[in-house]
């Protein structure tokens, strides 16, 4: 029996150690990148990029039906796993309402990336419709491609580009449009040269070298912004007061935990009816998302029996 990994959501598909060799008869291409670990392990070689992308793409094949992905070199290759844990949580949260996880759920992403993780894990795994918004025109295209090329998913996933960088919702959310949910891995650094610090960082642990770590370094709005992930998450919350008839549960990834009490701050002044932590845990990583909503219980369940 392979060892569990500890913390996943209980519906997270990927409880137990890959299984490499089912994942290299789904994408024979990750074979090469194969490696001995010093105990005499196989495994796969995360210090480089390739192999990385290898076996995401595999996890996408075997896992989610995804037979076609790919991104450009320089963009976010996102841990799959992980990805799927915040998914499986929101679900849960949108089965509170109710006491059933919706079949028919709309989620708008904010900054769906090159990589389009989460619809693509979404619209498998709940069968559920998602917005997806962009402020990169080639990590738009990127995405649009992965969509096109794999059957039944431009039904289920649209994309919408944010022409104003500096806003998340607006221009987004359309009049008359009602979303269950939306999700965001916001950019985590202050600054580039925190985020070339921290790319340095992981270059080192991994054993890459520059380029290598360059590759999977992460487009400029995938890494910073001005303020860093306190600032972005302020701006959302602010924001999110504009649509707070049209959205359920406004949700985000929060990296660091100190981060949380000036967003929890935040939220009060912002009106916030209800604020809920996530806790969620992937090997020795730590993550949590914050959501909230300006609706109380019995607004909330009006919002769905209208929505459905």
């Amino acid at each position: 029996m392979s060892a569990q990994k500890p913390g996943l959501h209980p519906r997270n598909r990927h409880q137990h150690r890959y299984d490499l060799a089912a994942l290299c008869q789904t994408t024979p291409e990750l074979t090469s990148f194969l490696i001995r670990t010093p105990a005499g392990e196989q495994s796969v070689d995360f210090a480089n990029p390739q192999a990385v992308k290898a076996l995401n793409k595999a996890l996408l094949a075997h896992f989610y039906a995804v037979t076609h992905w790919d991104i450009p070199p320089g963009f976010l290759c996102p841990p799959v796993p992980g990805r799927a844990d915040y998914i499986h949580h929101l679900a849960d949260l949108l089965g509170e309402t109710t006491g059933s996880i919706p079949a028919q759920a709309t989620i708008l992403d904010v900054g769906v990336g090159a990589n389009c993780i989460y619809p693509l894990i979404g619209v498998h795994e709940y069968g559920w419709r998602f917005t997806g918004s962009e402020v990169s025109d080639a990590a738009m295209s990127s995405a649009q491609a992965i969509i096109q090329a794999n059957t039944g998913l431009s039904r289920a996933i649209r994309l919408r580009r944010q022409k104003d960088p500096a806003a998340i919702f607006t221009g987004i959310i359309h009049k008359n449009e009602f979303y269950d949910a939306t999700l965001c891995n916001p950019p985590f650094h202050d600054s580039a040269a925190a985020a070339r610090s921290g790319s340095e960082r992981k270059r080192r642990n991994l054993g890459q070298n520059k380029d290598d770590a360059l590759n999977f370094g992460g487009q400029q709005q995938e890494l910073w912004c001005e303020g860093g992930e306190v600032a972005f998450i302020k701006k959302m919350i602010a924001e999110s007061q504009t649509f707070r008839r049209q959205v359920l549960w406004f949700t985000t990834l929060v990296s660091r935990g100190e981060n949380l009490p000036p967003l929890y701050r935040a939220l009060t002044e912002a009106g916030a009816v209800k604020v809920v932590k996530k806790e969620m845990a992937q090997g020795q990583k730590q993550s949590r998302f914050i959501a909230w909503t300006f609706m109380d219980d019995d607004q909330r369940r009006r919002f769905i029996t209208r929505k459905r």
